[in-house]
């Protein structure tokens, strides 16, 4: 005999079906959700409170640290071994120089959606990055792997790993030609204090997820996205002259003060500091992070004008755009740069030497090395 069901059981049966359904995803989703969600440990004592980074645009968000490499526990942190400890930042006023600077000129090597600071062991994981300096650079990079690694920089002690995302034009990757210019400055008034990086420190400036206004107000901004006479673009603009030699231009700066502990963090950006402005424009380093490093600057050119409707970033919009710098700098090549050329108050080019300053000679030799004795 084949039993019917009246309308209101079925609606009943639908009802306690749905409600197992729910309470069957609930217990997934927490389940899926790890100690974020069921409560995490809190952090280690003396550590830093990350900053969230979920990263828009990656295929993995938001990243979450992994035991690999340079850290081996996995909790995000990298203790610099050892730590730089009893610095003061100086308001001292030093002799007065208008430059204190060396360039490293570094040509892109390969793109890969690979990001070994955000997603270290994960290959894949990240949206497309334009590679430059370092020829080995990958998901799977280390301190010693990078340091064993070749360069596209034209000094061979720099084997630093820089990397921002991919450009495109409509579905064709668009590369920087030839040697890129990253600057290494004082972002310090007092020049004197600045001392090189410690091998292995690492992080990212700006963020994928900012918005234009972020982008626009962030501290490392110059002056935006320039071509031809455009300037202040805080997007990509619409349209660029299209003589031969216009090109899509953009320079940021990164933050210059270290706390002297760690080499990462979490969020890859609360071990380091923007200088603060102390009176008549007078950058010191604030107490927190009191260590002066060399202030990277990227300026990076694109070989792309006219329409440009259909350019984007492998991390989406203009604003989007960031960048990562892994050092792994031969120390004795970057002291004698930084040295010479930062702390003595120079000019320098790629060879750490001051064509306004002849007399002060040069940090490398013609071949970008350092002299032999």
């Amino acid at each position: 005999m084949v039993t019917r069901l009246n309308r209101s059981t079925l609606v009943s049966v639908l009802v306690v079906a749905t409600a197992l359904a729910l309470v069957a995803l609930g217990l997934s989703a927490i389940a899926n959700a790890g100690p974020a969600a069921a409560g995490a440990a809190p952090e280690a004592a003396g550590k830093p409170a990350a900053a969230s980074h979920a990263m828009q645009g990656h295929k993995m968000a938001p990243a979450k640290p992994v035991a690999f490499g340079d850290d081996p526990d996995g909790d995000g942190y990298i203790p610099a071994e050892p730590p730089v400890t009893g610095v003061e930042p100086s308001d001292e006023i030093p002799p007065h120089r208008y430059f204190h600077e060396f360039q490293a000129n570094c040509s892109v090597n390969h793109t890969a959606p690979d990001d070994p600071i955000v997603y270290p062991g994960q290959a894949g994981a990240s949206h497309d990055h334009t590679f430059m300096g370092n020829d080995t650079t990958n998901a799977n990079s280390t301190t010693a792997s990078l340091s064993a690694g070749g360069t596209k920089c034209l000094a061979p002690g720099d084997r630093s790993a820089y990397w921002m995302p991919t450009l495109y034009n409509g579905n064709e990757e668009v590369r920087p030609i030839g040697p890129q210019t990253i600057y290494y400055k004082a972002g310090v008034t007092d020049y004197r204090t600045v001392r090189p990086f410690p091998k292995g420190l690492r992080f990212v400036v700006g963020s994928p997820t900012q918005s234009a206004e972020e982008f626009r107000n962030h501290p490392g901004m110059v002056e935006g996205y320039e071509c031809g006479e455009s300037y202040h673009n805080y997007d990509f603009p619409a349209a660029c002259p299209t003589s031969q030699d216009t090109q899509l231009n953009l320079r940021m700066q990164a933050p210059s003060c270290w706390d002297g502990k760690y080499l990462d963090t979490p969020d890859h950006k609360a071990h380091m500091a923007y200088p603060v402005v102390m009176g008549a424009n007078q950058d010191v380093c604030p107490p927190s992070h009191p260590v002066a490093l060399p202030m990277i600057e990227f300026k990076m050119a694109w070989p792309v004008n006219g329409d440009m409707s259909q350019v984007r970033l492998a991390s989406g919009t203009g604003h989007s755009f960031h960048y990562d710098f892994f050092n792994a700098w031969d120390d004795a090549t970057l002291d004698a740069l930084v040295d010479h050329c930062i702390v003595g108050a120079l000019q320098c080019n790629a060879r750490g030497y001051d064509e306004n300053n002849p007399g002060e000679g040069a940090a490398l030799d013609e071949n970008y090395e350092l002299p032999r004795p």
